[in-house]
């Protein structure tokens, strides 16, 4: 039963994040579309592009918060290194460093979160072409939040698991060489 629990969350695991790297690409495609567009119209002026600039800001905001989130969910965010545990010569000391790097990283995506909610709560702002809420601009950030606040506990549950039993064969460590991190 246990297996199956975890290998049901593998699998939406791997779904999340292979459905958030495709919106991402399709994101930027049609960022690209657009700001095309909006080149050759200011030439060759066929229609009115009042609109792009609003549609571009909601697509950007969204390519970075989703690319954020995608690439905290594969540890693939871009860092100084971990220069620190291979100078922590006890194992379970290590994985209690990296469990702290986790918890501090929890704290500030924990604050992200709450005020990126707040502000997607209270706007009451509108856009001026499409005179839609603002909240469909700033929704993106909590999502993402959302999404980094979860990955991190799971992070930690597994810094958790490696201290209590150093021995323990996680997934995620095994594909990952424990002295990069």
């Amino acid at each position: 039963m246990k297996q199956t629990v975890i290998d049901s969350l593998t699998k939406i695991d791997k779904m999340l994040v292979k459905a958030m790297r495709w919106f991402c690409i399709l994101l930027l495609g049609a960022m690209t579309v657009i700001l095309t567009l909006s080149m050759v119209v200011r030439f060759y002026p066929f229609m009115s592009m009042h609109w792009f600039d609003e549609v571009l800001e909601l697509m950007f905001a969204a390519l970075v918060f989703y690319g954020a989130a995608v690439v905290w969910m594969e540890h693939q965010h871009f860092s100084v290194g971990d220069w620190i545990s291979k100078y922590i010569a006890s194992v379970r000391l290590r994985f209690f460093y990296r469990l702290l790097v986790e918890l501090i990283s929890l704290i500030f995506i924990a604050i992200f979160f709450k005020y990126s909610l707040d502000l997607t709560l209270s706007t009451e702002e509108q856009t001026t072409a499409f005179a839609m809420s603002k909240k469909w601009l700033y929704m993106c950030m909590p999502i993402c939040g959302a999404i980094m606040l979860v990955y991190t506990i799971k992070n930690m549950y597994i810094e958790l698991a490696l201290i209590l039993n150093p021995d323990l064969q996680v997934e995620e460590r095994v594909k990952e060489d424990l002295s990069a991190w």
